[in-house]
């Protein structure tokens, strides 16, 4: 089942959304249905949503404030809106789905499918992996996968040179060239790939000790990276490293 959460002021829409889900979307289970973004916060937080259908303005805020109190996003969006065809030309840009109101069934129902079939895509992805990390005989034949505003990554680990913090964001370098930026914390990668040979040299960068070009001792430390990255180390990281260096 998608979990579903409907966030929108007017109870009338809630209501109707939630009698056509009923009727027409039997894969989509309504886990709550609120009418500000408090309420939103609070629902997203206890019932984590696969789907939210997320009204734009509210009266103690938007939907984007919504959107910006969390840390992760990871379930689906479609937005609802009353916005002037100059707004409407952002979400059409930005590859974002939306209804607009007044909501018409066969508009709702046409974006539920969408989103469900994503939802279903990705979590076929997801097992796939999982599979694979089941059955892998080698450490270096596991991956991961890595969800960017648009796309699915499934990257094997041992061809992650490098991860970088940027605030609530991680940005991935890979051994191909590609950044991939992430809606995770590097503490969330950082213990996930602790086994895999993965050393937090600073507060900013989680690097793959397989990688590590040379260290240079000038200045407190810097890790020069296979890719050319210069990595900074901190004071309190340096003989932790050093260590390393002499077991890897």
């Amino acid at each position: 089942m998608i979990r579903t959460i409907i966030i929108d002021d007017e109870l009338h829409i809630r209501e109707m959304i939630e009698q056509i889900l009923s009727d027409q979307c039997s894969e989509v289970q309504v886990v709550a249905s609120v009418g500000s973004v408090a309420e939103g916060l609070n629902a997203i937080q206890n019932s984590v949503p696969d789907l939210l259908l997320l009204d734009i303005k509210m009266p103690d805020g938007t939907g984007f404030d919504l959107l910006q109190k969390l840390e992760n996003i990871s379930f689906k969006i479609i937005f609802i809106t009353a916005f002037e065809e100059h707004a409407i030309k952002a979400f059409q840009f930005s590859a974002v789905d939306y209804l607009l109101k007044p909501v018409d069934t066969e508009g709702l129902i046409r974006s539920i499918q969408r989103a469900v079939h994503t939802i279903q895509a990705e979590m076929s992805l997801k097992l796939n992996t999982l599979f694979g990390n089941i059955n892998a005989k080698e450490s270096d034949q596991k991956k991961i996968i890595l969800k960017t505003l648009d796309q699915i990554h499934v990257i094997r680990i041992n061809e992650i040179i490098h991860l970088e913090s940027d605030q609530n964001y991680t940005v991935f370098h890979v051994s191909d060239g590609k950044k991939i930026l992430v809606s995770r914390t590097l503490k969330d990668f950082e213990e996930m790939l602790g086994e895999h040979s993965f050393f937090r040299v600073h507060k900013s960068h989680l690097i793959n000790l397989g990688y590590i070009d040379r260290f240079e001792k000038a200045e407190g430390g810097t890790v020069v990276m296979s890719n050319a990255s210069r990595i900074p180390v901190a004071s309190r990281k340096r003989d932790q490293l050093l260590e390393l260096f002499e077991k890897f």
